[in-house]
Order: structure tokens, then C-alpha cells, then sequence
């Protein structure tokens, strides 16, 4: 488990107009270890959609807090961030999110700062841009750009969670692998029954088999269970082939 750096971000709905769409925010800040949610003017909220989209992360809901303005929301924010959608002819800063990301999480270390997204249908307006540092754009299909609020808020978070030093870490296999006795058993076994069954090496210098095995089992890193699942096939083969008794030798093409 990966320990996160500590932020002071509040993310900023500006208007939102639909009550599922503040749940679904809510349920991706809490998936991406973000719990402060300011309102600016929402047109509904609270409300019972709200808590149903948000699906467990009713406690971000709880603790959002509703303003009237812009302003208002970021006014002990000493950086304020924005995303867009389009381009704007204001002298902002326009980064990518994943190369934006890391230095919202720098100033979010050194004091609050705050991340707006703009009303669904509206986006910001030039007031409100006029109150950021930088905005932050999502590299989107240039056809259809615009992204659904939560969905966007849940794009911008993930990449926030990454700067703050997020990464997936697998747990230790609960089988460790073959050990190289245990791959040699195998092999020796393998090359038994293939002597067995008369299958033999095909190509002209016939002497490649066992080593092409032996690579592509060693790219599957068997683990000690997987090994012996293997030797246990070739046992039963041998045992089917003792019930039928010897055969005549395969002629060699």
C-alpha cells in the first residue's frame, strides 16, 4: 500500500444542474482519496439522486459545502485550478492534466487550492477563469470534447492520485514459484513420456526440442503447483498408456 502525499484540495462544482451528477463526483473523489466538495449555486441539493449515485461515498456529500459564488468558494484558495474544454483566448496557462496534475499537488501541499469544473451545458465563465492560475484540459477526441461532469471529475482526480504518488501494488503470490530442482524434475519427466509416446524432435538437426520447452515453460514462471499440475498430466499418460499395453513405434517421416 502506497502512502499518498498530503493535499489540501477542494474540488469546485460550479452550477451543476443535475443531482445524480454531484453523487457521481462525490463517489470519484472518494475513490481517488479526494474528500473536500464545494457547490457554487447548485440547482438542486441536497437530494435523495445525489445520495443514490454517490453509492458509499455519502460522507464527501455530507461534508460539501454549498456557496454563492465563485468567489466565494476559492476565496482562501492561494491557487485555483480550472479544466476546459475549449480553447480560450484569455492569457491562462492551458496544460495537460497529466503534466498539470503534479504541480496542482505541489500547491496543494504548501496551502488550500481548489480545482473548477464549470456547469454541465455553460462550462466557466470569464469571470470565473479570472480567479485561476492555470487550466488543465483533458486530451479528448477533438470531434466530441466535451465529457459528462462526473466522468471528467473522475479522469482529473485519477490523474491527481497518480501525482500524489499512487501505483498499484500486486501482493506477494501466495505460491512461490518452481523452484529450478522443481523445473528440472519436469523437464526430466516431460522428456520421458515424450520418449514414451515417440514424439520426437522434427527439424533437421533434431536435437532443438527440449530447449525450445524448456524456454517457453520458463517464460510462463510456473509457480510449485502449476509444476506439479503438469507432472501429474504426464503420470496420468504414462498410466492410460501402461493400461493399453505397448504399441508399435510411429515410423519417422
Amino acid at each position: 500500500m502506497t502512502t499518498l502525499a498530503t493535499v489540501d484540495l477542494r474540488i469546485v462544482l460550479v452550477e451543476p444542474s443535475h443531482p445524480g451528477n454531484i453523487g457521481a463526483v462525490a463517489r470519484a473523489m472518494k475513490n481517488m482519496a479526494l474528500t473536500q466538495l464545494a457547490l457554487v449555486k447548485p440547482k438542486m441539493f441536497p437530494h435523495s439522486e445525489a445520495s443514490a449515485r454517490a453509492s458509499g461515498a455519502t460522507d464527501v456529500l455530507e461534508r460539501a459545502q454549498v456557496f454563492d459564488s465563485v468567489a466565494a468558494a476559492v476565496a482562501d484558495c492561494g491557487f485555483v485550478a480550472a479544466t476546459t474544454s475549449r480553447e480560450r483566448d484569455q492569457n491562462i496557462r492551458v496544460f495537460d492534466i497529466r503534466e498539470g496534475a503534479p504541480r496542482l499537488v505541489a500547491e496543494a501541499q504548501r496551502g488550500p487550492a481548489a480545482l473548477l469544473f464549470g456547469a454541465e451545458r455553460t462550462g466557466l465563465t470569464n469571470e470565473d477563469l479570472a480567479l485561476t492560475h492555470l487550466l488543465l484540459r483533458i486530451p479528448a477526441n477533438p470531434d466530441y470534447a466535451s465529457l459528462n461532469l462526473a466522468m471528467a471529475v473522475q479522469l482529473v482526480s485519477y490523474e491527481i492520485h497518480r501525482a500524489r504518488g499512487a501505483q498499484y501494488v500486486a501482493p506477494p503470490p501466495a505460491v512461490p514459484l518452481a523452484s529450478g530442482a522443481d523445473m528440472e524434475r519436469l523437464y526430466a519427466h516431460l522428456a520421458e513420456v515424450l520418449e514414451e509416446i515417440n514424439f520426437r524432435d522434427r527439424t533437421a538437426s533434431g536435437t532443438h526440442l527440449m530447449e525450445r520447452i524448456r524456454r517457453f515453460l520458463n517464460r510462463a514462471e510456473l509457480d510449485q503447483n502449476e509444476a506439479n499440475i503438469l507432472r501429474g498430466i504426464l503420470t496420468a499418460v504414462q498410466g492410460k498408456r501402461r493400461q493399453a499395453g505397448p504399441r508399435p513405434p510411429a515410423s519417422r517421416e
